[in-house]
């Protein structure tokens, strides 16, 4: 059974940019944010090519996960159908151990930046770099499939505060 194993950090400063590889633009919309059972979503990605992803919460850090590609122009149906949508740009780093990447929000979830690490199991040690903050490993309400369902833009000051984030009312990017 495919599985996940990720942790997930707020980013405090621009130190990452330095070891970016490549970056990728996502649309994604969320068919179901059922937390309980499946979180199901496709994504658009570069506007090329899209998937449709199935998750389901194991652990902590572990979700099961199954991707699949789907046809592009039913991918962009989807996305005009949904309620639930989140582009972000996915930025890939040259920094192991772990495969590394920094998700800039874009829209109703900017100017959000958070990092994510897959790791190969649940005991491999992570090197926090210098410039994650706040671990959000296990935070539903920081997930995409939330952040789509519930934007920053919708979150009160106090909400923001609570994680030290703002909201600016641009598009982005960062």
């Amino acid at each position: 059974m495919p599985f996940e194993i990720e942790r997930r950090y707020i980013i405090q400063d621009d130190g990452w940019k330095v070891l970016t590889k490549e970056m990728q633009e996502f649309h994604q919309a969320y068919l179901s944010t059922n937390f309980d059972e499946w979180v199901i979503r496709t994504r658009i990605i570069n506007n090329k090519e899209s998937e449709i992803t199935l998750k389901k919460s194991s652990e902590l850090m572990i979700n099961h996960e199954f991707e699949y590609p789907i046809p592009l122009k039913d991918a962009l149906c989807l996305w005009d159908l949904s309620t639930k949508k989140i582009i972000k740009h996915r930025y890939q780093l040259n920094l192991s151990p772990g495969n590394w990447v920094i998700d800039c929000f874009m829209d109703n979830n900017y100017p959000l930046v958070l990092a994510e690490v897959e790791l190969s199991s649940k005991t491999e040690t992570v090197q926090k770099p210098s410039w994650c903050g706040q671990e959000i490993t296990g935070i539903k309400k920081l997930s995409n499939a939330a952040l789509a369902q519930l934007p920053l833009s919708n979150w009160s000051a106090k909400e923001l505060q609570s994680f030290n984030l703002q909201y600016k009312n641009q598009q982005g990017p960062i």
